[in-house]
């Protein structure tokens, strides 16, 4: 059962790149005879064509982080593996590779520029700023749910490695989390004044980033701090990445979790195929499980956000890829080939908790474990199927440091991008404004993990997952805009864009309502309700500033070649 369903929605994925990618793909007209922007302004740091396998990897990993890995997981457990694979399946192929190819294409035909300046261009200065103020306030819902899930994983037990009192597997973790991130910064150091050639940098790295797992096993009782003080530690983490050179973490702990992410990848793909496994979780539970979050409708949508539609990948799109993209016809592959990949993930993920015993997802009181603990338990079963049982704890170690790693993939990208708004919207460069966009990009989610119970992950990864969801609408809405004005085809946008905005504005309405009726003062509960509200006024706006800037000023003339407008 488990290997058909792999082989039908890799099938489906298939169709979708060569079938309806392709025919999206022509809708743009795409021309390699146009010069890109990253070959007409190319300066050797931003504007760098780049070779498309290899700009493929570096878009892949950027966008397949943790998150199509804690939604499908987390929506699985609530509401049954089955209504999950239909959403990823179809959200992956109609909706969100339609939302990250269109996205790049429209960066690349607008000089490479980012989702909120094209708003700007085609809907106002208001709209534009409008824009950045809701991308930057979902940045910090994407900090605050990956920094508390992330604190989950670091401080987890685990019922089946007992056996050895002195083992404490959370620890394990984050002692291997930990080296990792001091791994990447000496490949830094090494790289920035050594200067190796790269064959040699990766022979000597790549093997120690799997072996600093084995060294979490190793001295996994140094770093035993609880889920509170993790996610300060975290947070703090984050400040300095958004501060120091790029050179510095950055660039080199991106190059080496790539290799940790398509290790995961393969191991997923083994253990699918080639593990015997069983599904043991039902396909279904109920359209009501429960608590303020437990309506299958809305709720199932934004909770498995990355992996189906992810807002955020058009940050990606418009932030960096866009200014590397060698020819047009790359973008293809690159956008909506790269989030088929990610549908994959997704799916990888949930096939974890499909096989999974309720012992592996729940602890002795009920609640469900930590996403990350839950992907490492499977990965590392995964694992064990090449280096036998009795390396179970190396096993499941290297499993939740993948993990932990694809979230500091997030968190670097997320913090420097709320930090460039900041700076942008208050008009103060340099160092000075790089430190009070630091600061206030992270303000907020220092209240939150402060103050939040253990197992806030969940209500932050909802709120999180509709902000991410409601992004990628209103970036529909920017192409839409753009499409109609160019007198083009735009039912493959407005149709999407439509459906994603209806249904996270029902969510995050449905949030206000349940947070501020469960709120006892100024609160987690208050805030995040005050932050949902915030939401559905921005996206209001933007939607109605839309509609009347597209009535006012109509479609391009026919008189006017398409093309010159397009």
């Amino acid at each position: 059962m488990l290997t058909l369903l792999a082989v039908v929605f890799i099938a489906w994925l298939v169709f979708g790149y060569f079938g309806y990618g392709r025919w999206i793909a022509s809708q743009f007209r795409l021309d390699d005879k146009r010069i890109t922007p990253a070959n007409r302004l190319e300066d050797g740091q931003d504007f760098v064509p780049a070779a498309p396998f290899y700009l493929f990897g570096q878009h892949f990993s950027a966008i397949a982080a943790a998150g199509p890995i804690a939604g499908p997981i987390i929506a699985g457990m609530a509401f049954g593996w089955l209504p999950c694979l239909i959403w990823i399946a179809f959200g992956v192929v109609l909706i969100g590779a339609v939302h990250d190819f269109s996205a790049l294409t429209s960066s690349v035909r607008h000089g490479a520029g980012s989702i909120a300046e094209i708003t700007r261009d085609k809907l106002g200065g208001a709209a534009g700023r409008a824009m950045m103020a809701f991308i930057w306030l979902a940045l910090v819902y994407v900090i605050v749910a990956f920094t508390d899930i992330t604190a989950g994983t670091f401080v987890s037990g685990d019922e089946a490695l007992a056996g050895s009192t002195a083992f404490n597997p959370g620890g394990a973790v984050a002692f291997a989390s930990v080296a990792y991130l001091c791994l990447s910064i000496l490949l830094g150091l090494v790289e920035r004044f050594l200067k190796p050639p790269l064959w040699l940098a990766t022979v000597i790295f790549v093997p120690a980033t799997f072996g600093v797992a084995y060294l979490g096993t190793m001295f996994s009782n140094v770093f035993a701090f609880g889920h509170q003080t993790w996610g300060m530690i975290i947070l703090l983490y984050c400040i300095a990445a958004s501060l120091v050179p790029v050179w510095a973490l950055l660039q080199p702990r991106g190059y080496l979790g790539g290799f940790v992410l398509y290790s995961a990848i393969a191991l997923g793909i083994i253990g699918i195929f080639f593990g015997g496994y069983t599904i043991q979780q039902p396909s279904f539970k109920s359209f009501d499980v429960g608590g303020m979050t437990g309506l299958l409708f809305p709720f199932l949508f934004v909770t498995i956000a990355c992996g189906a539609c992810s807002g955020f990948h058009g940050l990606v799109c418009s932030g960096t890829t866009s200014k590397q993209l060698d020819k047009e016809s790359h973008a293809r592959p690159i956008g909506y080939g790269a989030m088929l990949a990610e549908g994959f993930v997704a799916f990888m993920a949930l096939v974890i908790v499909m096989i999974a015993s309720n012992e592996l997802l729940y602890g002795p009181d009920g609640k469900a474990f930590a996403a990350g603990k839950i992907y490492g338990n499977g990965i590392g079963e995964f694992l064990t199927l090449l280096i036998g049982k009795e390396n179970l704890p190396f096993a499941i170690t290297f499993g939740a440091m993948a993990f932990s790693t694809f979230v500091f993939d997030t968190l670097d990208v997320g913090m420097r991008l709320g930090r460039y708004l900041v700076q942008e919207l208050i008009g103060v460069p340099g160092r000075l404004g790089a430190v009070i966009g630091t600061l206030a990009t992270v303000a907020l989610p220092f209240f939150l993990i402060f103050y939040a119970k253990p197992g806030s992950w969940v209500e932050f990864w909802t709120l999180f997952g509709a902000s991410n969801q409601l992004l990628a609408a209103l970036t529909l809405l920017s192409i839409t805009a753009w499409l109609y004005k160019a007198r083009k085809r735009i039912a493959f946008t407005l149709l999407p864009m439509l459906f994603v905005l209806s249904i996270t504005l029902w969510a995050l309405v449905s949030l206000v309502i349940g947070n501020f009726q469960a709120s006892t003062g100024f609160d987690i509960k208050m805030v995040n309700g005050l932050a949902s509200l915030v939401l559905i006024g921005l996206a209001i706006f933007l939607v109605v500033t839309a509609f009347v800037k597209l009535r006012s000023e109509g479609r391009t003339p026919p008189d006017l070649e398409p093309e010159a407008a397009f």
